[in-house]
């Protein structure tokens, strides 16, 4: 439930220091590091756990079996220690220093075996021989180890002992849900995977700004309601859209957020319709927000975007990142560590988060209640109300307002064509509506 205060998105806006916020993104991102997550575990909930520190979550279970759409939820995978040694025990890879090392879903083993079957075991990156890759096999049914190449190339012995002390068995996938609630049931979806181990800027940097985004509006008087999920990649959101049908009907704007963390520029990539609301208020305002920006169509791969935008949902949801995912070369390798990310790009990132909700929170239709003509807007201290250099600006909102308010132009539409930011258009709309020139369509 909101809190109701008379601090609007828009009076955040202009007090948030995106350094103070970067920080505390930071400091979320160091603490969950260390914890090995997957799509199942201990490790998903224990992480869930400590945001619930940041933000109430509810932690949501789903029983391994159950049947989600065409899939099924899997078996719990947990793992308790793996490694890899020679026959005289000197240990060559150990989980304990790196949650990488080890493939996710890996099967338990525990025996010594030939050089030549451990090494199709192995996993490694000659371009980067001291990075240690990431991998997952969820329903391969198999195992593995993630390792430098500058040991694969040490590894002589004609025998070697492996372990992998891990669990596989009926148990319950795990997710976190937030509903902020607004004045009108109408959502907006704010989803984040955490099913990665030690990744900073692919799974953690999305995870702590959603966290801190939710915190931040649950003190808000908003108008629309904000759902915010933290759910394992694919088998989470098709969890939840199995067992939500009928929610995703309020749904009017949704981001996927991810590697928000990295130096790169935005990327917002958009939904399946390609030309949503949604679609075209995260655009304008990355046009307007003054930093490198690029945008992507839909295509069905990437993230749990794919899934919120699958043909029987078709939901308006994009996806927001820095750079994208596998065009950079740290993603999913020990690289992508707290070296990787920095507190600057997180503030950023979510400065430009609080833009977008101010966006979706302002795009309304109106009425002009005076149509026939121009009313007089300088007897009413309407022309010279906003001072400063953009004044001229401001005052050309009032008119393009006023002009395109027939309840079928939204104050999106007006500031696309007027070329005007978005935020100086709800201005205006806002003084004219004070002065009972102006009424919205909607609640």
């Amino acid at each position: 439930m909101s809190i109701a205060t008379e601090r609007t998105i828009s009076e955040t806006r202009s007090v948030v220091r995106p350094d103070v916020v970067g920080e505390q993104a930071y400091g979320i991102v160091r603490d969950l590091y260390p914890i090995c997550r997957s799509i199942t575990g201990a490790g998903v909930r224990e992480s869930l756990r400590q945001l619930q520190g940041i933000v109430p979550l509810t932690i949501q279970q789903v029983a391994s079996g159950t049947p989600v759409l065409d899939w099924h939820i899997p078996d719990e995978w947990n793992i308790a220690e793996a490694w890899i040694q020679t026959t005289d025990g000197t240990r060559l890879v150990d989980f304990r220093n790196h949650n990488l090392h080890v493939v996710g879903y890996s099967q338990p083993i525990r025996k010594r075996i030939p050089r030549d079957e451990l090494l199709r075991h192995l996993h490694s990156l000659p371009e980067h021989p001291d990075w240690i890759p990431y991998r997952t096999g969820y329903y391969a049914h198999s195992w593995g180890f993630c390792v430098p190449h500058a040991l694969v190339e040490q590894l002589t012995a004609p025998e070697y002992d492996v372990c992998i002390d891990a669990t596989l068995a009926p148990g319950q996938l795990n997710y976190g849900e937030y509903l902020v609630r607004g004045r009108t049931d109408n959502e907006v979806l704010i989803s984040c995977h955490v099913c990665h181990p030690s990744l900073c800027n692919d799974n953690l940097s999305a995870i702590a700004l959603a966290a801190l985004l939710a915190r931040e509006l649950s003190a808000l008087d908003l108008r629309l309601s904000y759902r915010f999920l933290f759910v394992p990649g694919t088998i989470g959101a098709i969890a939840w859209l199995a067992q939500n049908e009928s929610a995703v009907r309020r749904l009017r704007h949704g981001l996927v957020l991810t590697c928000l963390g990295d130096a790169g520029g935005f990327t917002y990539k958009r939904s399946r319709r390609g030309a949503t609301t949604t679609d075209r208020l995260v655009e304008h305002v990355l046009a307007h927000a003054g930093e490198p920006f690029s945008v992507r169509d839909f295509t069905p791969y990437g993230y749990d975007e794919r899934q919120y935008c699958s043909p029987g949902f078709d939901l308006p949801v994009g996806r927001l990142s820095r750079s994208c995912h596998g065009e950079f070369p740290e993603y999913h390798t020990s690289a992508d560590n707290l070296d990787f990310v920095t507190a600057d790009a997180l503030g950023g990132a979510y400065a430009l988060l609080l833009q977008i909700v101010e966006a979706f929170e302002s795009n309304r239709s109106y009425y002009n209640l005076l149509p026939k003509g121009e009313p007089q807007l300088g007897r009413r201290g309407l022309f010279g109300a906003v001072g400063g250099t953009d004044r001229a600006a401001h005052e050309l909102a009032l008119l393009w307002v006023l002009n395109q308010s027939d309840g079928q132009h939204s104050l999106l539409d007006i500031a696309v064509r007027a070329d005007l930011p978005l935020p100086v258009v709800t201005a205006a709309a806002r003084l004219l509506e004070q002065q009972l020139l102006l009424a919205p369509c909607d609640c």
